[in-house]
């Protein structure tokens, strides 16, 4: 007897998924079935039903389960048409991802756009074959003695790291791979499919091993679904950070300086001090201290703090006058020994340590990607100290801090708590007190939050807030993080009301995260144009010919004396061609002056989506720009600096 949509229903000795299935499902929803999970697991139709499975539900073609099994399938097909175009390439891994999927081929040449076509034909004509994917089970040693046979060395890799007795293996037409699946039934069911792109791809992501390529692809339940998204890709792609980087002149990377650290130019350097600035003045606001720590320190506090044991990989170290120094690639240490510098009372906390702290974390050549991957960066880093009765009003006042700084960018936003670690210190007891409290926190608050099993800092779970941005693409940000133990290895402490020494609890925090991949994920959100009160030129003004230098150079002056970031384009060029420069600079204001402008001491005002809001005298454009520079600060009471 099995359980399905709520229906009990009987399944004989051998019957399939599809079978029992099909006593509930008719028409169009048994052909959309493209899998089904038996209490909970992910299985083919054509599985067996499994004995003691008591619930079974189908997954349909355009559901999240449903999508990862076809963009699986489809990885397997686009393997079948390499082969099949590129007999000697070897196949190693093609597993689906979010949006898509991909698969690395060892092959002697690089894949070209044209290859790219080719393989999409070969694609499309096994897709309208509707060959069934057919699943098979074998001892590892025959499957490694297979793939050998094929020359398919990466696969016998696999197997052995896999250490099983048994494999499973899939076939569709001529072509076999090593998979645990699920599969859809047949290879018509890959309805509305596109290759994107390749890339390079370490094999296991070891920079030591052979370099693949990695041809990425999507698929999606109707070309309806995959329009829209190759739209959001083209989209992406003209709002991509490190193209209007260079566009907006903000900032470049430097092979021959220091690969992965970026290098910020005046605009650029201007915007991250206002938004650093910004942050400096909130966390004054809510009670925070500002400190510093060094850059540097000694690889014994590493290895006290365990990120020595648990984190080096990710680390620089250097050596001075015969010591062992760690660059550091986090904050706490320097904000618990400032802690530790006196003796503290119950009354004096919480205490709330905030460092605008640069950070550098090694990381491989091959992940690093603009602004969102740097092996330097700037954490808007803060450590709360309080008492085990303050800690939950301590992560309320944080996710409220959260709340108020993605509701100023426009960000939707997400939350999941991130439990113990594999590779993680402390006692289960303190790990189940610190997931408890931040599970209460939320839950108070009245937010929803996702289980993010296995992926908490290795001293403490977290809450992990994740910002969806204007083409609803998720990005992690900040996070919350609840640490019992490295206050213990610290012996950290205070005096109670009792004259006692007692434990403090500690918050690991970031609002922004890094700052330098918040300005990336910002550039691409805003598609470079920036809000009025983060744009490093809030205006530019533009003179119709070289006669209208001199009022304009008035105008800068009297603008800038009344707080506005403004420039003057004073080229002897058309006024049409300094707009279109301007609007492709992304300036919010662009203000004209001509001949009529100078006769009645006004400037014409254009908006940078082509809105002309006309002849304006120049109190009305100071107070213009400065109400919408303030404009969003309003909630809140967030503050603002002008420059």
């Amino acid at each position: 007897m099995i359980k399905i949509n709520g229906e009990e229903r009987d399944v004989l000795a051998g019957q399939t998924c599809k079978d029992v299935l099909a006593q509930v499902l008719s028409g169009k929803k048994l052909k959309s079935t493209v899998a089904c999970l038996c209490d909970g697991a992910l299985l083919d139709l054509g599985r067996e039903v499994p004995s003691g499975c008591r619930e079974m539900e189908p997954v349909f073609l355009d559901s999240e389960a449903g999508l990862e099994v076809i963009r699986h399938s489809a990885a397997h097909v686009m393997a079948e048409a390499v082969k099949e175009l590129f007999p000697s390439a070897k196949v190693t891994i093609g597993p689906s991802v979010e949006n898509g999927f991909y698969y690395d081929f060892d092959y002697e040449r690089s894949f070209t756009p044209d290859d790219l076509a080719a393989i999409e034909a070969k694609m499309t004509e096994s897709i309208q074959a509707n060959k069934p994917f057919q699943r098979t089970e074998m001892s590892a040693d025959a499957a490694k003695k297979l793939f050998l046979g094929m020359g398919e060395t990466y696969k016998v890799e696999i197997i052995d790291d896999l250490g099983e007795e048994t494999v499973s293996l899939y076939t569709h037409g001529n072509f076999t791979d090593l998979c645990r699946g699920p599969h859809v039934p047949s290879t018509g069911f890959i309805r509305a499919f596109k290759l994107t792109s390749v890339a390079g791809a370490y094999w296991r992501g070891d920079e030591n091993k052979p370099m693949l390529q990695r041809i990425y692809g999507t698929a999606f339940a109707t070309a309806k679904d995959l329009k829209k998204h190759l739209h959001l890709i083209e989209e992406a792609k003209k709002r991509d950070h490190r193209k209007l980087g260079t566009q907006l002149d903000l900032f470049s990377f430097s092979d021959e300086a220091a690969p992965g650290m970026p290098i910020w130019h005046p605009k650029g350097a201007l915007v991250r001090t206002i938004l650093e600035d910004f942050e400096r003045k909130e966390h004054l606001r809510r009670g925070y201290d500002i400190v510093q720590g060094p850059i540097i320190l000694r690889r014994e506090l590493w290895e006290k703090s365990g990120h020595y044991d648990n984190y080096r990989e990710n680390m620089y170290f250097t050596e001075i006058d015969g010591q062992a120094y760690g660059v550091k690639p986090m904050n706490c240490l320097s904000h618990m020994l400032i802690y530790k510098s006196q003796i503290r009372s119950y009354r004096d906390l919480p205490i709330r340590y905030f460092e605008l702290g640069n950070v550098h974390r090694h990381e491989k050549s091959g992940v690093l990607h603009g602004l969102l991957r740097v092996r330097e960066f700037t954490q808007d880093d803060a450590h709360i100290l309080c008492r085990p009765d303050q800690l939950q009003d301590e992560i309320k006042g944080v996710i409220a801090f959260v709340q108020d700084v993605m509701e100023l960018f426009g960000f939707e936003y997400s939350m999941e708590i991130s439990t113990r670690p594999e590779k993680s210190i402390g006692t289960d007891e303190d790990w189940d007190r610190a997931t408890g409290a931040l599970q209460q926190a939320l839950e108070s608050s009245g937010l929803e939050y996702e289980i993010n099993a296995g992926d908490g800092a290795f001293y403490g779970p977290k809450i992990d807030v994740k910002v969806k941005d204007a083409l609803g693409r998720e990005w992690q940000c900040a996070t919350i993080q609840c640490d019992f133990t490295l206050p213990e290895r610290f012996d950290l402490v205070y005096i109670g009301e009792d004259g006692a020494r007692h434990r403090p609890v500690m918050l690991h925090r970031v609002i922004l995260g890094a700052v330098e991949r918040f300005l990336g994920i910002l550039i691409e959100h805003y598609a470079g144009a920036f809000p009025v009160w983060l744009a490093p030129v809030q205006a530019r003004i533009l003179t119709v010919t070289e006669m209208h230098n001199e009022y304009a150079s008035k105008v800068l002056s009297i603008l800038k004396q009344g707080g506005i970031r403004v420039e003057a384009d004073l080229r002897n060029e058309k006024l049409g061609y300094k707009v279109r420069e301007a609007q492709m600079a992304k300036i919010p204001y662009m203000l004209v002056v001509g001949e009529k402008e100078i006769e009645q001491g006004l400037v014409s005002v254009r908006l940078r989506n082509g809105k002309n809001l006309g002849a304006m005298p120049l109190e009305e454009v100071i107070e213009l720009v400065t109400a919408d520079t303030l404009e969003p600060f309003k909630k809140g009471g967030m503050s603002y600096t002008i420059y």
